[in-house]
């Protein structure tokens, strides 16, 4: 369904209520998402973006009810993934010879994409495209989150499109920020930087300061996934900049998993030593085998320390607790603290193994971990309690 935004730009995205994983099952949407796609009418008429292939046919019949697909003089593709890209194919049909303006990489990744010699115009930073009244300059945003991306900003309407830069995998029939929930939203928000952006954290401090330079008026922000930020788009900016900037709060998160509970009550005897070392802390506990891993490594975002723990089997440590520090290796988080834990038989290498893999993916080591063998008395929690506490006290 088409929805009017400005009286030159409509929506013409598709909202998807049923999307529960992302990026094939690295990235949980549970709150679904959308593909949100631009029509700019002036005296010359721009499409930017598409929407992802399983919605080309109905994408395709959606814009023929709201303009003679002729009429489209340019497609503006600022990011090519296939959420994003999927639909091109099912359009290009319809309109063979529309020129397509993106980056040259942009390019190169929807002929590896689609392997179709279509009428490719390349554009870099402050190349303009003129529509009649308003202009479309682009802007360059290399791994933002693909080598490939770009952004592209209307005059006149005042307009910023981000593709992914401040998106949410957030689906809602609230077009705009203001009227979606403001918990969801931010939550969702949050979730998209820590788990798709933020290996990139330093090229966005840069983009934003690129961007500011430029001293573009801006009323709108329009992204290819989520809600539009109308009011106060400015806030959405903001959050980029903080959270580029080895972002943490006053919060700590143990991840762990357990093959008898002996490093489950590890974990939560260690969190009671947290609490007591330092009150106003929040402190987390997250069973990797159980948990929503996408929460996790958000909940890693929002942490100034992690504690890791895993019982040792087969001379090493559980694979729920494997993938989910693949996970955090490569979300290329800074400035944060760790340590490792977990119980034993008879080998315990675990500890030693897990403390390796956190000094490798960044994290300030603040011990050599604490192990326990076989299941914890007493006297073992309450060491776990102060090991607790001197962790809190170090940080």
């Amino acid at each position: 369904m088409a929805r009017k935004i400005t009286n030159k730009v409509t929506w013409m995205g598709k909202i998807d209520w049923e999307l529960t994983e992302f990026h094939g099952h690295e990235f949980t949407t549970r709150k679904g998402s959308s593909y949100n796609s631009y029509l700019v009418q002036d005296e010359k008429t721009a499409l930017i973006d598409t929407v992802w292939k399983p919605f080309d046919e109905e994408f395709v019949a959606n814009l023929k009810r709201e303009i003679d697909l002729s009429s489209i003089d340019f497609i503006v593709m600022n990011h090519n993934e296939i959420d994003h890209s999927g639909a091109l194919p099912a359009l290009m049909r319809e309109i063979p010879d529309t020129p397509i303006y993106c980056t040259k990489k942009g390019e190169e990744i929807i002929r590896g994409h689609y392997h179709q010699d279509w009428n490719f115009v390349n554009v870099k930073t402050g190349d303009k495209l003129s529509l009649g009244a308003s202009e479309l300059i682009f802007i360059e945003a290399p791994m933002l989150h693909w080598p490939d991306t770009m952004f592209t900003y209307l005059t006149g309407e005042n307009i910023l499109f981000s593709n992914d830069g401040f998106g949410q995998h957030y689906a809602t029939e609230s077009l705009y920020n203001d009227t979606a929930d403001q918990g969801e939203l931010w939550a969702e928000a949050t979730k998209y930087y820590a788990n798709i952006l933020n290996p990139f954290s330093p090229m966005v401090a840069r983009k934003l300061a690129e961007v500011a330079k430029l001293n573009l008026p801006l009323d709108l922000i329009c992204p290819s996934h989520g809600v539009i930020w109308k009011d106060n788009p400015a806030q959405i900016v903001e959050a980029y900049g903080k959270w580029a900037a080895a972002y943490q709060e006053d919060q700590v998160t143990l991840i762990y998993d357990s093959m008898w509970n002996a490093t489950r009550r590890m974990a939560e005897c260690i969190a009671e030593g947290i609490k007591e070392a330092s009150p106003a802390t929040a402190v987390k506990l997250y069973n990797a085998a159980t948990e929503d891993k996408t929460e996790i490594c958000t909940e890693v975002f929002k942490s100034k320390a992690i504690l890791i723990g895993s019982s040792t089997i087969n001379n090493g440590y559980l694979y729920s607790i494997a993938g989910i520090l693949e996970m955090i290796k490569g979300l290329k988080f800074k400035q944060k603290k760790a340590a490792a834990f977990g119980s034993y038989g008879w080998s315990g290498e675990a500890v030693k193994q897990l403390s390796e893999y956190l000094e490798k993916s960044g994290f300030a080591l603040v011990n050599e971990g604490l192990r326990c063998s076989w299941q914890p008395d007493e006297g073992k929690l309450d060491e776990c309690r102060q090991y607790g506490r001197n962790f809190a006290n170090s940080l």
